[in-house]
């Protein structure tokens, strides 16, 4: 029992991490049996949480197997203030009105991962909204603008004369004040959070509690190689069906599929070493990435939703069609009418012609006839449609 004990926090200590801050203080901790807080933060600037952010979030959920009791902290005040990590421009004020609707659907995707049950939920506008201006000014004298300006992102900022605001050498301050609030013992996030993790440690010592330990995991790229953005359209949202999600992975470029195995399946490193051996080997990448589809789909739908979206997607791209990989994108409008989407996508010159092509069963969307060339189409990011013989596109 004991030896499992430490495989799995060896794991936990290593798999997908960039940086722990102070290691040994926190193994020590973790085989000592004290049940830990361990605190992790989200900011709702958006109405969907992606794959990527929930990289931290199956980490917690290793935290929380063995135990320990996560705490965790919905940034309904600094997402109002905008987070500057990684940013090389100011961020935009979001709305006491924007953040509720993006706070809507915001616990039961999270609850896909997590056992929202026996999570610790705060929200940082309880102790944030009450300082006082002479608190946030003691807040304030935890930090210098020296110490702020080594931060990479305010240093290219800087350099190149574009404006920081004072708000935006407030938010690590702010992150930190919440672990101070919810006294953390561990605090995890992205490795792009690193210098607002290690603000909470010098915040906490300001008020006299012991410095937290950090943990951080590495950051997963978007589907085309580039940082996962929903402004990009690189995403892979919790929420997204499974035919969208498996639709995406067979989509995504294959230079990414062993991180995504890395980041954002569960399946042992034994495992995911075999399918690089394959890779090596020659293996098509295409039925490599099936096997990742059906992970990412079963962690969020289930094994049965996972194995229909599979059977749905080779039924929809037979090896005599076309490979699935790499497909060309077509932007749309949410509703569009038939007639309108063939001629989009250019496969016919002329509305005649594409009015023809539909009448004679030239279209489907998500494998789903349209006949009438009047339909109007509700599309939604992530579907293919088929227009002609052997025409495929990607909406967007």
């Amino acid at each position: 029992m004991r030896q499992d004990l430490n495989a799995r926090i060896n794991e936990l200590l290593s798999r997908n991490v960039e940086d722990v801050i102070e290691k040994k203080h926190l193994a020590a901790a973790l085989r000592s049996g004290r049940k830990l807080r361990v605190k992790h933060g989200i900011d709702p600037t958006g109405e969907k949480i992606h794959i990527g952010r929930a990289v931290q979030l199956w980490k917690l959920r290793e935290f929380q197997d063995l135990g320990h009791k996560i705490v965790l902290i919905i940034g309904d005040f600094t997402a109002r203030v905008g987070d500057p990590s990684d940013k090389l421009e100011k961020r935009p004020m979001l709305t006491r009105e924007q953040i509720r609707k993006n706070l809507k659907n915001y616990l039961p995707q999270i609850g896909k991962v997590l056992d929202i049950k026996k999570a610790e939920v705060r929200y940082n506008s309880e102790w944030l909204d009450k300082l006082s201006f002479l608190e946030t000014a003691e807040l304030a004298e935890t930090f210098s603008v020296n110490q702020m300006l080594r931060r990479h992102a305010f240093r290219e900022r800087f350099l190149k004369n574009v404006d920081i605001s004072l708000r935006e050498f407030m938010y690590p301050l702010m992150q930190g004040y919440d672990s101070v609030a919810v006294k953390a013992d561990v605090e995890l996030g992205g490795a792009d959070q690193l210098f607002n993790l290690q603000a909470g440690r010098e915040i906490q010592k300001h008020y006299g509690q012991e410095s937290q330990d950090i943990l951080t995991t590495g950051m997963l790229s978007g589907t085309d190689g580039r940082k996962m953005s929903t402004s990009w359209g690189n995403v892979i949202n919790i929420v997204d069906s499974p035919d969208e999600q498996f639709g995406k992975i067979m989509s995504m470029r294959d230079s990414e599929i062993l991180n995504y195995f890395r980041f954002a399946t569960r399946l042992p490193l034994a495992d995911i070493a075999g399918y690089e051996k394959e890779l090596k080997r020659g293996a098509n990448p295409k039925d490599i990435k099936m096997a990742l589809g059906r992970e990412i789909v079963s962690l969020y739908h289930g094994k049965a939703a996972a194995k229909a979206a599979a059977e749905k997607w080779e039924k929809m791209f037979s090896k005599r069609e076309v490979s699935g990989a790499d497909l060309p994108e077509l932007k749309v409008p949410k509703k569009i009418l038939a007639v309108d989407l063939v001629l989009k996508s250019g496969v016919a010159k002329s509305k005649s012609e594409a009015w023809r092509l539909i009448v004679q069963g030239g279209l489907k969307v998500n494998d789903k006839a349209v006949s009438n060339p009047k339909q109007e189409l509700a599309l939604k990011r992530g579907e293919i449609a088929k227009i002609g013989k052997k025409k495929f596109f990607q909406l967007i």
